[in-house]
């Protein structure tokens, strides 16, 4: 029911919508003689954010055109490499650049925002790799005869596409996906597969969300499974292709985060009126660049989510030794010998704490210690684990030694 009264209430205010788009051609229209006044100013700045407030903020595109290799710019055209009906893999080929870069394969998380939301992650990665990612399918445009994905098929996808890109791929992990890779290499390496990633790099990942809990984790362990069920999970309404298929929906993982920080939004959505009616193009174009990214969130299908909740999040399944692959395979982490592991933690991480992602050292037992390293990063959050500017002088140039060090030994 909830789904369905935010798509009336969406519709609902469409009307208003067209009314704020035309008032704001009205008032800034420059044949309108009163288009520099204040009052005009005023008029069309608030009608914008009443716009973007309540508009459908859809999948975003990659815009990611070319990078910089050596003073050249280099075209750049993303394109999928591999797909299912739940994922494609998306390669950013770089033309004009000598064949045998090192391929970086990026699991973007499952968890309320598009792949897009790592462009910056794939930006700082393009100029030395071949870069891959992971774009997850949003469940409400996932037709119910697609069938069921669950934690279990995600780990199935991590694998397929590590087999797809052979022997030697570096892997990052963001976030979400760390439980469930650490299990896809776990179970390559047991089945001595000829297709190891050389490295993988674990970044703000909640491997044992027992270490440093956040208030997220606390969160997951206070409510029952059943409290979940009934309160997170709803049914998509037509005419969505998912129509009828039970989902986390994305709209209440958005109101989650933006909860936690709320003064935070409310006082940048009064400083984006400020700078529309001053005319501050830069600061308005980067409020926009960043809301329509973060205000853009796709839905999670119920069995994966709720998996998630339980093996990761309530039982840390994976962190005791007792994540069991379709209720019936040990994952057994130890089983890793030769894949080069490293982990990177944000100082002010308030939603994977400190430490959490550490334990993943404690898990790889055989991993040889000159194959691990560990970083922390001063002075950032969660989001800057993997993106921003510290990320890309300070975190990206250690991934990028650390895979040559172990690819030099290999």
């Amino acid at each position: 029911m909830l789904y369905s009264l935010v798509e009336m209430n969406r519709a609902a205010m469409a009307p208003l919508r067209l009314q704020a788009k035309a008032a704001k051609s009205v008032w800034s229209s420059e044949a309108n003689p009163l288009r520099e006044t204040q009052f005009a100013r005023s008029v069309s700045a608030a009608s914008t954010v009443f716009e973007r407030a309540t508009r459908y903020y859809g999948k975003p595109e990659w815009q990611i055109s070319g990078t910089e290799i050596d003073g050249r710019t280099h075209a750049v055209k993303p394109e999928a490499a591999w797909s299912s009906p739940w994922c494609q893999m998306v390669h950013f080929r770089t033309e004009g650049v000598p064949e045998g870069r090192p391929q970086l394969l990026i699991v973007a998380p499952l968890s309320g925002h598009y792949a897009t939301l790592l462009r910056g992650t794939v930006e700082a990665f393009l100029p030395t790799h071949e870069v891959y990612i992971t774009d997850w399918t949003d469940a409400r445009m996932a037709p119910i005869w697609f069938g069921r994905f669950d934690l279990d098929d995600y780990i199935d996808h991590v694998r397929d596409m590590l087999e797809h890109l052979g022997a030697g791929t570096h892997v990052a992990a963001v976030c979400q996906p760390g439980p469930p890779v650490l299990a896809a290499i776990s179970m390559m390496a047991e089945d001595g597969s000829q297709n190891l990633p050389a490295t993988m790099t674990f970044m703000g990942s909640p491997i044992d969300v027992r270490r440093s809990p956040t208030v997220p984790n606390k969160l997951s362990e206070e409510r029952s499974l059943d409290w979940f069920r009934s309160k997170m999970i709803h049914t998509v309404p037509p005419p969505w292709p998912g129509a009828f298929r039970r989902v986390y929906p994305g709209f209440i993982q958005l109101t989650s985060f933006m909860h936690m920080n709320w003064d935070r939004h409310v006082d940048a959505q009064h400083r984006f009126f400020e700078h529309l009616v001053e005319g501050d193009e830069d600061s308005t174009e980067r409020h926009e660049a960043f809301y329509d990214e973060y205000l853009s969130v796709l839905d999670l299908t119920e069995e994966f989510y709720i998996q998630t909740i339980e093996r990761v999040f309530q039982k840390a399944l994976l962190a005791k030794g007792q994540y069991r692959y379709r209720d019936e395979r040990l994952v057994k982490p130890e089983a890793i010998e030769t894949v080069g592991l490293m982990t990177v933690e944000g100082e002010l991480d308030d939603i994977s704490g400190i430490g959490q992602t550490q334990a993943a050292h404690d898990l790889c037992t055989r991993i040889p210690d000159r194959m691990k390293e560990d970083y922390v990063q001063p002075g950032v959050g969660h989001y800057g684990v993997f993106n921003g500017s510290k990320f890309c002088k300070q975190i990206v140039p250690r991934v990028t030694a650390f895979q040559q060090r172990i690819a030099r030994k290999a």
